[in-house]
């Protein structure tokens, strides 16, 4: 008989009150079935019970490695995956950029403890429906949306997510993400570059600037970053939630000449799936301006 598998990492939908009323991850991948109460059957699969916000690269390729175990059982025919949602999107968009089965894969959360039982049946459809797998992996917390793209921008409303629009690149096989360095580091008006510095000092695998406006930084930050550039990658985001990161402007921190020094723009990427993005390609021995824009 075919099956959703339901692999649960914890998060705010397994979440129940403790003795001083704060919520903490107890339920069971097998618990949030039976509250979904969902009209197909289901493979209940618990991988780990976390805040999202512990979520950890080794904990990322360990749900990545039951995922595709899961795609690659013949009984199965979709996965759904319930992930805390302040780093929802980040672990998304990984999967997304390993996503080369034909079987969907949703992921879904909650914002409270009411939402998650109808978020998990509803992101349970959409795993059962063999067309939802052409478009990459969604995301389904109280709206369904693509995983690229996607970022948090309200951390009260039960539909919290909004997505920029953006084309899927290629695929790629699995690698682990494990042990990889690269530190977001926003800027600010005046900006100086000692944090740049110090993260190349440090030994970051790469690095990824939340930037200003279109992607502009400080004349100080920009120098930095030059500096940067002749020995890991930078990735310019921005702290701006909605549109692409597309160069235009000159002077020192402008995107047009960060660009022209190698720095890559994230397109519709913001600073933690940027961050996931470049992980992959350097792990993955790719250009990292494949999985940008």
């Amino acid at each position: 008989m075919s099956t959703i598998a339901v692999i649960a990492t914890g998060g705010t939908i397994a979440c129940v009150p403790d003795d001083t009323g704060a919520l903490v991850p107890q339920l069971t991948a097998a618990d949030l079935i039976e509250r979904a109460a969902p009209g197909v059957p289901c493979r209940p699969v618990d991988v780990q019970s976390v805040d999202s916000s512990s979520m950890t690269l080794a904990d990322v390729d360990n749900l990545v490695a039951e995922v595709h175990a899961q795609l690659d059982d013949d009984s199965v025919t979709g996965v759904v995956v319930t992930h805390g949602t302040d780093s929802l999107a980040d672990t998304a968009l990984v999967l997304d950029l390993f996503h080369t089965s034909a079987k969907p894969v949703v992921v879904t959360g909650a914002m409270g403890t009411e939402d998650g039982a109808g978020n998990l049946r509803r992101a349970i459809e959409l795993a059962h429906d063999p067309d939802n797998s052409a478009g990459g992996v969604l995301v389904c917390v109280g709206d369904v949306l693509p995983a690229r793209g996607l970022f948090k921008r309200d951390t009260a409303e039960m539909s919290p997510f909004s997505a920029n629009p953006s084309s899927r690149p290629e695929p790629v096989a699995p690698v682990t993400l494990a042990g990889v360095h690269i530190p977001i580091i926003r800027a600010w008006p005046g900006a100086g570059g000692e944090l740049i510095d110090f993260a190349v000092r440090s030994g970051a695998d790469g690095i990824v600037v939340e930037a200003l406006g279109a992607g502009n930084v400080s004349d100080a930050m920009g120098t930095a970053i030059e500096a940067a550039l002749q020995t890991v990658p930078v990735v310019v985001t921005t702290s701006v939630p909605c549109g692409t990161v597309e160069f235009a402007y000159g002077g020192p921190g402008g995107g047009s000449t960060l660009g022209a020094l190698g720095a890559i723009p994230s397109g519709p990427l913001r600073a933690g799936q940027a961050r996931m993005a470049l992980a992959v390609a350097l792990r993955a021995g790719l250009d990292p301006k494949t999985v940008f824009g």
